[in-house]
């Protein structure tokens, strides 16, 4: 996957090389992923691909496995967010997030994102460790929501809203990774994210 700079300050030189690095390290894994299965391919490989040590490799990723789990999306839709108007609700303001910028990167890292998608569902190992990432995303979803909200992020109804935030972007990635990627990940968020606006009316 691709990393994606936040609108914070520009990086510094040795930032920028610590990010290419691990950009290298993803794209060079992706690729070998994609060409010999998760499971066959080791920590080394993809070392020697990204022209790096194995012992760097793991000065960016702690395990093979973080490879598919670590991403910068959540610091991306958290300042795509952060830059909307302040009184626009929350949904609203995701949505038009996901139809700037951050959905051209969903475009752009389409097939390096539904190969991490089918791991992290499929990979026995990584479905397990994902519990913990999407509890990171919740919790990045609940900064955001009280930010914008002028209330403390441990505010259980902040909590609540961010959950369900995370778990609609759950549901409908695992549906497009059901259905081999042929929706458009994007245009599913603008159908179905709404539903938390309107309420849960059946």
């Amino acid at each position: 996957m691709t990393t994606h700079e936040s609108s914070a300050a520009p990086l510094g030189l040795r930032e920028r090389k610590k990010r290419q690095t691990r950009e290298r390290i993803r794209r060079e894994a992706y690729r070998l992923f994609a060409e010999h299965g998760y499971e066959a391919t080791t920590v080394d490989q993809i070392a020697e691909a990204a022209e790096i040590s194995s012992s760097t490799f793991f000065r960016y990723f702690p395990t093979k496995e973080d490879v598919v789990l670590q991403d910068e999306y959540d610091p991306a839709l958290a300042d795509a967010v952060a830059s909307r108007p302040a009184d626009e609700p929350i949904v609203d303001a995701i949505l038009a997030s996901l139809k700037g910028p951050l959905g051209t990167v969903f475009h752009q890292d389409r097939e390096a994102l539904l190969l991490r998608a089918r791991l992290t569902f499929n990979d026995p190992a990584i479905r397990a460790s994902n519990v913990a990432e999407q509890e990171r995303s919740e919790r990045a979803m609940a900064r955001v929501i009280a930010d914008r909200a002028g209330r403390d992020a441990d505010d259980l109804e902040v909590k609540c809203a961010a959950a369900a935030v995370i778990a609609v972007f759950t549901a409908l990635v695992r549906h497009w990774v059901e259905a081999d990627g042929e929706e458009d990940l994007a245009e599913l968020y603008e159908r179905h994210l709404p539903l938390l606006s309107r309420g849960l009316d059946f």
